[in-house]
């Protein structure tokens, strides 16, 4: 998995970093909430392991701004602090955050967490495939949607997209028409 460290601490990031990359993920290691926000603006990360007190922004800052953005994949944001108690336990989670781990951290627990985490994300991305999938009538062409209201193919585009549609006749329907008015006319 591709994953992204935001830790101001040199020595916390760079054994962070290496034990990921010992596990097989693909890791991108920032000093601090604007270098990773940067990153995240340019790349797609699945997965964001966080400080929570950095310079210039912290975490739930960068959390924030996650949460803000339309993107296509879910990104799972894990705060790793040493602030304790559930007061910071809850301020991290409103800000959006998925998970919480405090520091010192256990190795096997990170090593839990990140499985929990690629579950979620395979989860997610089996949502976004199903989403993609429009229920239509075999017969008639309707669209079921939401609420399990069938329109047309043409109410449902305009009502669940930008898109602008024009009317045309295929070659196909322009034929069998041809075809049936000739028939209308013997």
């Amino acid at each position: 998995m591709k994953i992204l460290i935001a830790e101001d601490d040199a020595v916390s990031r760079r054994i962070l970093e290496k034990v990921l990359q010992n596990w097989g993920h693909a890791v991108t290691a920032c000093e601090g909430g604007r270098e990773a926000w940067e990153h995240l603006e340019k790349g797609e990360f699945r997965l964001v392991i966080s400080d929570w007190m950095m310079p210039e922004f912290d975490g739930l800052e960068l959390c924030r701004r996650v949460r803000a953005q339309k993107r296509k994949e879910y990104c799972y944001f894990i705060l790793l602090t040493a602030r304790t108690g559930h007061q910071n336990y809850m301020e991290g989670m409103d800000a959006g955050a998925d998970d919480y781990l405090t520091k010192p951290f256990n190795f096997d627990e990170l090593k839990a967490r990140l499985r929990v985490a690629e579950r979620i994300l395979s989860l997610q991305s089996d949502i976004q495939a199903l989403r993609t999938i429009l229920p239509i009538c075999a017969w008639c062409k309707k669209i079921r949607d939401d609420n399990t209201l069938w329109q047309s193919v043409e109410e449902y585009l305009t009502s669940h997209t930008d898109a602008d549609l024009s009317h045309s006749i295929c070659p196909d329907c322009f034929e069998k028409q041809v075809a049936g008015l000739t028939a209308d006319q013997k």
